[in-house]
Order: C-alpha cells, then structure tokens, then sequence
C-alpha cells in the first residue's frame, strides 16, 4: 500500500507545480520573435543549457525503461546509457558534425539539408523526424500516468485524468514561452529532479544493500546480467544496434541538438555535451538499480495484486518506492518525476513543431510571414500536437520491452539524418540521390520491425525472424550504403565551359 499523503506530499507536488507554471508564463513577454521561441535567440550559456538538456532527457519514462532494463537486463541494462555517455564526450571534445551544424545557423538538422540536397530531400528528412519523434513520444503520458498510479495509489480509472491535466499544464507555459519558457523551467525541473534521485538512490540502496543487488543480478541474469556478450546477455545484436543508436542520437536526436543550436557559439554547445556526458550514463545507471532492487524485494504475490494486464517488469519499480518511501520523500520523488516529465514533454513538443514549421511549412509558403503570425502558427502546432501525444497514448498497445520500443522509432530518422549530417558536413561529393536512398533504407527497416510481428505472426518473412536488434542494426548499415551508392550513380554536372 501507498504511503502518499495527500496532505504532506500533495502539498509538496503542488507546491512545485505552482512555481513551475507561475515561471514558465512569467517569460512570455520576452518572446517577440520565432527565433526567440524556437532557440530562444542564441543565447543560452553553458550552465543552464547542462540543466536544461539533463532535465530533457530524464523523464518519468526514461525512469521507467530503464528500470524495466535493469530489472530484466541486469547491470547490462545500463549498457546503452554508457555508449551514450562516451559518444557525448568524444563528440563535444573532438566537435564531429555539430560545430559546422552550429556555425550554420540554422534552427532544424532537416534545415541543414537543403543547400547541398534540395528542398525535397530538406522535407522528406523532416517526414521521418517528425514520424520518428512523434511514435517515440507517443507512450511518455501513459507510461508517466501508470508510474503516479502506482506509487500514489490512486484508482488506475483515473490515469487519463491524471495524464490530460499534466498535458494542459505542460501546454500552457510552453505554448506561451516556447524555448525561453522550456529553458527556466528546466532550471528548476532539474534542482528538484537531482534532490529527488539522490534521496530515493540513497535510501534504496540502504534498503536493499550492494550486496544484495549483485546478488540478485547473478541468480535471475547469470553471467549475462554483467556482461552483453556472455551467455545469457543479449549479444552483439544488440551491443551493436546500440551503439550506433547513441552515435547517431548524440548527433541528430533533435532535442539534444535544439541545446547545441540554442547555445551561444559552438565552443558552449561542445562544452555542454562534454560536461553532460556523466549525466547520460547516470539516467541509465541510477534507475537501472532501482529496477535491480525491485527485483530484489518485490514478492509474486505483490505482482499478483497489479491491475489486470499490467506488466510486472514495468510495474515492479514503483510499487518498490511506493512501499519503501515515507511520508514526504514520496512526496519529493512524485515532484521529481513531475519535473522530469514536464521538462521533457514540453521541450519534445516544442523540438518536433519546430519540424513542422520549419521544414515541412516554411519553405513552401508563398510569402513571408511576420514574427507575429509565425509564432501563431508555432503555438497552434504545438497544441495539436499535444493533442495527438494525448489520443495516440490513450490507444496504442505497448508489447513486448519499452526500449527497445524507443529505439526501433527513433532510429526510424536517427539511421538516415544522422548519415546525411556526416555527408553533408564532411562528404562534397554527397547528392539528392544519395539522401533519399539513406531516408528509404533507414525508415523501412524500423518500420517493418513495428508492422510485420501484426501482419507476419508466425515469422514467414526473413525480417520478422531477424528480430528488432539486427533490424535496427542493418538499419543503420544501409542507410550509409544508400548513400553512398546513390551518391555515385547520380552524374555529376560537368560545368559549363
């Protein structure tokens, strides 16, 4: 049972909602143009832009697979987090593809594109960014619903409730402040976002004991719960799928990269990946023991009692917190996740109809329009998507593991823009055919790793039995082929004489 008090930990959570929703309004009159409400006019410094994209990408869900990583993974869950955490330090120390990204002044990667590719293919890549990005955030108000459910103990028949007012909440401040409003908020998202894992991480480890944790990673996973590539880990499939995921989200995951191209100058976007590195691994490591340590201490009866459907490696994390935390740390943790997830929902919407405006209006619009109707037209898709995000978690099924859900529809874009970020910064001999062959091969791979298990249940074809890891994997591999074999195909102008 719930130790949440609706008194002491109620007022705690409203507390913060108050002063979160009174400081992302209070700058809205800052906003004047769409560069302000976009990047918020270039100039974020390396401090708030290290809180700000820490706060981004640590949500509830993020809270959530990575504990369901660690609890059916092991320490090996923690794997992904890693690779990150390096591709984010070697990438800000050595500045591959985002200082020329940076130095061009541009407020989309899709943006990029257009000068050496064409608009078309400047469109098409905002396509399956925006596919990508919205699939991938389609899940994050359930997934943050079915967390507060469990750990505060309200009735599950109340969740959508729960998720439409944390959205219209959400919507509010960023509608009206875009990124000036994302960035202040974070601010404070992230202070009592980093008081409430230290506090919990403390106590559960207290609770539980290193020990046990070991313990329990070697009776359910084996060697393979320390070690991917040992009997019983998930093996090169996924060591590899993995590690050109966090490459290429380090380098094109657009709302990472909306930080780099809000920051000042490329020396403080670099800065700010390199100071953020530890962090990456960190949002995959402190969650991934909480998920370790449910499996520790959570009985079959417990997971017995879950609501009809539920799945006991998702839920077993917070109904651990919800019996271990007293009065006031439950209160803390609860606004902590709050803060979490309204950092990330509001800075995901913003990043995607940035796209939409952006790439896919912008430049096929016949005049100019003024800052006034651009940022009617910024704040109006920012609501609709916020509509979508609120239907399509209501009726989606989730099957089967929450990562690797997250990852098979980020590499949806992430496979083919981030192969056209390095050809474009890098490779002059790069062309429209080249990038519209990396686009069709890095989004039909995904793709058919979500349709085929509906429509191919009994695994007929070769992509079913291949499985998700291999299929994000080769994903990646012949969106570089296609590009590079369409790249040479295509003849090449000879100049006029």
């Amino acid at each position: 049972m719930s130790h949440f008090d609706p008194w002491i930990d109620g007022s705690i959570v409203g507390v913060y909602l108050l002063v979160t929703l009174i400081a992302g309004v209070a700058v809205r009159r800052y906003v004047g143009k769409v560069e302000d409400y976009l990047v918020a006019g270039r100039e974020m410094d390396v401090h708030l832009g290290i809180a700000s994209l820490a706060a981004t990408e640590f949500g509830i869900v993020t809270c959530m697979y990575t504990a369901q990583a660690g609890y059916t993974k092991g320490f090996v869950g923690a794997v992904p987090g890693i690779l990150q955490a390096v591709a984010m330090l070697v990438i800000g120390l050595t500045g591959f593809c985002i200082t020329p990204l940076r130095r061009a002044g541009v407020m989309t990667i899709p943006e990029l594109f257009q000068k050496q590719f064409g608009p078309r293919v400047r469109a098409a890549a905002g396509v399956v960014v925006l596919l990508g990005g919205l699939l991938n955030m389609g899940l994050y108000l359930r997934i943050g619903g079915e967390f507060l459910s469990t750990v505060v103990g309200f009735d599950p028949g109340w969740l959508e409730w729960v998720m439409t007012g944390l959205l219209v909440l959400v919507l509010v401040y960023t509608v009206l402040g875009g990124m000036l409003s994302v960035l202040v908020t974070d601010f404070l998202q992230f202070v009592v976002m980093s008081a409430g894992l230290l506090v919990v991480t403390f106590l559960i480890v207290g609770d539980v004991g290193w020990g046990k944790l070991v313990e329990t990673v070697e009776t359910h996973h084996g060697a393979g719960g320390f070690d991917p590539l040992a009997d019983g880990g998930p093996g090169w499939s996924f060591l590899l799928f993995q590690s050109c995921l966090q490459v290429a989200a380090t380098l094109t995951w657009q709302p990472v990269i909306a930080r780099l191209l809000a920051a000042k100058d490329e020396r403080v976007g670099r800065r700010i990946y390199v100071r953020t590195s530890a962090f990456f691994a960190a949002r995959f490591v402190i969650p991934g023991l909480w998920g370790i340590a449910a499996l520790a201490m959570v009985t079959p009866t417990e997971l017995a009692l879950l609501p009809s459907g539920a799945d006991p490696s998702l839920s077993a994390m917070p109904l651990y917190l919800s019996k271990l935390l007293p009065v006031g740390v439950l209160g803390l943790l609860v606004a902590a996740m709050l803060a979490a997830d309204m950092s990330t929902d509001s800075s995901y919407m913003l990043t995607w109809s940035s796209v939409i405006y952006n790439d896919l209006v912008a430049p096929f619009r016949k005049s100019t329009w003024s800052e006034k109707r651009g940022l009617f037209w910024n704040r109006t898709i920012v609501v609709w998507i916020g509509v979508f995000l609120l239907f399509f978690g209501l009726w989606y099924p989730l099957e089967g593991d929450l990562w690797t859900y997250f990852s098979v529809t980020g590499t949806i874009y992430l496979s083919s823009v981030s192969v056209l970020l390095v050809a474009c910064c890098y490779w002059k001999r790069a062309n429209s055919w080249g990038a519209a062959a990396a686009i069709f091969f890095g989004a039909a791979f995904p793709l058919a790793t979500l349709i085929l298990p509906h429509v191919d249940p009994e695994q007929r074809f070769v992509l079913t039995r291949l499985g998700d890891h291999w299929n994000g994997f080769l994903a990646y591999v012949l969106a570089a082929v296609g590009m590079v074999v369409g790249s040479l195909l295509k003849p090449v102008r000879k100049a006029a004489a």
